[in-house]
Formats: structure tokens, sequence, C-alpha cells
């Protein structure tokens, strides 16, 4: 029989699972409380649990626990990247970043991407295979032992598009924002996706209070189409539909992910098209300096370029940030340390 995930389940579903077993109701809290609270790293951890007991919960589930391969931790502002292996063998990055509000961590969702994005190194070898619940909330319990210190806020904005592993990462959140786990708050929680125009749909049929993140980057289809292949299935007139009725089903803000690439999408026409497009929809654009990666030719678009684009968008009466950049001297972008560890492995 193939073993259950035992922390992928509910709280509910562990005490359906326990009942079986003819366990007392007790059980479950006890055993829920190690994993999501106390953080146990395995079954001989939960020392109130008789061994017996232990045993028998080791025949019937499978435990997962992610380890540490690497940790880097930035000279610059404390960034710290970990890449984390998976029980098949698989690795994936997280980043924890500390700001004055408290410790965000930035996950993955899926070991490789699909999406195809010029500029992201973790689509390069595309797509491996979904995450499971467990393996995204593993990457916040063990950065958050490996520290010592509470995480507070949480970005699904690693490797992975999230809206296509989209009922892994529903019960993800679910447990991630459970009064019976870490109990992060829903508002605390943003998701960043492509477009995936029906799971954001869907996303707002669940009526919950995190933030959705659309990876925009362009403010035209054909635009969008050179930095993003999934603009081709999914055109921004329906996306930005999409991102209005999440925002009017959950009263949640959307963010427009902007990253800003040298000569492609950072001139002040592209700033005056972005501003119609955008100037109804109650959001707020996020202008993101773009991290080259080797394997591509993109440039990073000058300071200059970079305010005035800001400024324009501003005068305009769109809210704007310029992201700050952190964990640029230990491979911060996405996927790039994922990619130089599996190219050593290959010995090249």
């Amino acid at each position: 029989m193939e073993k259950i995930d035992i922390k992928s389940l509910t709280f509910d579903e562990l005490s359906e699972e326990l009942k079986k077993m003819g366990l007392p109701a007790f059980r479950a809290r006890q055993i829920y409380k190690w994993i999501h609270e106390k953080l146990a790293d395995s079954f001989e951890d939960m020392t109130n649990i008789s061994k017996e007991l232990r045993n028998q919960l080791k025949d019937r589930f499978e435990f997962v626990t992610l380890s540490a391969v690497d940790v880097r931790i930035s000279q610059a502002d404390g960034t710290r990247k970990y890449l984390f292996a998976l029980p098949d063998g698989h690795v994936i990055e997280s980043v924890l970043m500390k700001y004055k509000y408290g410790n965000s961590v930035c996950i993955s969702s899926q070991v490789g991407c699909r999406m195809g994005c010029r500029f992201c190194a973790s689509t390069l070898d595309g797509l491996t295979r979904n995450l499971r619940s467990s393996e995204m909330l593993e990457q916040i319990y063990q950065i958050q032992k490996h520290t010592g210190e509470r995480v507070s806020h949480v970005v699904v904005m690693g490797c992975g598009e999230p809206l296509d592993n989209y009922e892994n990462f529903i019960r993800f959140i679910h447990l991630l924002t459970c009064e019976g786990g870490l109990n992060i708050s829903q508002r605390n929680v943003t998701v960043s996706t492509c477009g995936i125009v029906p799971n954001i749909r869907r996303l707002a049929g669940e009526h919950l209070q995190i933030t959705l993140a659309l990876s925009l980057h362009a403010p035209s289809d054909e635009v969008r189409r050179t930095l993003m292949p999934s603009a081709a299935t999914y055109h921004l007139e329906d996306i930005l539909a999409a991102c209005q009725e999440y925002f009017e089903v959950t009263g949640r803000r959307v963010t427009f992910e902007y990253s800003l690439v040298k000569d492609v999408n950072d001139n002040l026409t592209e700033a005056k098209a972005l501003a119609r497009l955008i100037k109804d929809m109650h959001g707020h654009v996020n202008l993101i300096p773009v991290n080259p990666i080797k394997e591509r030719d993109y440039v990073q678009s000058n300071p200059k370029s970079i305010q005035e684009f800001k400024n324009y968008l501003e005068k305009n009466g769109i809210h704007v940030t310029i992201r700050r950049e952190m964990g640029r001297d230990i491979g911060g972008a996405c996927g790039q340390l994922r990619k130089s560890y599996l190219k050593s492995k290959k010995g090249g």
C-alpha cells in the first residue's frame, strides 16, 4: 500500500486517517502539533508518543523532509539563499529576505517550470514535476528552524508557476494559514502568476485574502510574447479581466510585476502604454530591474531609465515602487543556484 503524505493532510483528514487506525481523537491534535507547530523532522522526534505507535505511523505514512544542500548568505544585505534536496533527489531553491516588518520567504512551487519566460533561469530545463503541499511547507519550516526566527511573510514566486500546480498550491495555503500550523495571515501571502486565466478565476472563487501578483512585464501582447511564451495562450485583455474579477471578489489589490529589460520594455512609450492599460485597475506596479542570466542576452535597464519609467507612472496616478535588489552577490535571481548546482553535478 502506498504511504500517505502526512504533512499534506489537513487536520480533519489526519483525524479521519487516525480514526481508521482505531486511535483516540486527541492523537490527531498531538501529531498535528508535532508536524506543524514543533516542526518535527521525523516520527522519532515525537517523544510523547510510544515507540509502538511511532512504528505504526511509519508503516502507514510518509514523513516528507527537505535537506539543505547549499546555503548562501549575502554579505550585502543578509539575504539567505537555500538549495534544498527533495526526497527523490531533485533540488529546488528558496530565499529568506529580512525586512523591518519581518522575515519573508520566497518559495518554489515546482521543480523547474514550463512557462519559458526568457529572463528566468528556472525555465531553462523545462518542468520536471509539481511540488507537493508538504514540499512547499517544508521550505518554510526548514528555514525557520535553520534561523531560529519566525517567518511572517511568504511569497510563492520561486521556481515554477503556482497556478500550474493549483490543487497542491491551494492545499498549501490552507495548511500554512490554519490556526493549528504556523498560522501566517493570508494577507501576508503573495502568489505570482504568468496569467493562467482559468485558474485566476478559480482562485477568486476560493475567497482567500492572499495577494495576487501578475507577471506582466509588457503593456502589449506583442512585446509580452517576446518575453513570455505563455502570452501566446492568454491575451492581456482576458488576463486583466480575470485580475479585475479577483479584486472585485476579494477586495485585494493586484500587484503588477514588471521586469525592466534594456531596450525591450523600459522606454517611455511602454510606460505610457502601461499607464493606459491599468489606470482603472486599482493595482500597484512593482518595477523589477531584471537580473541578467548568462544563458540570455537581456541586460538590466540603467538607473536613469528606471527612474523615468517610475516617474511617468506616478504622474499618471499609478502606485509604483522599484523592487530593492537583494542577494545579487549570491545568485539571487530565480533558478540561478539550482542551475549552477545541476551543471556542476554533470561535470560541466
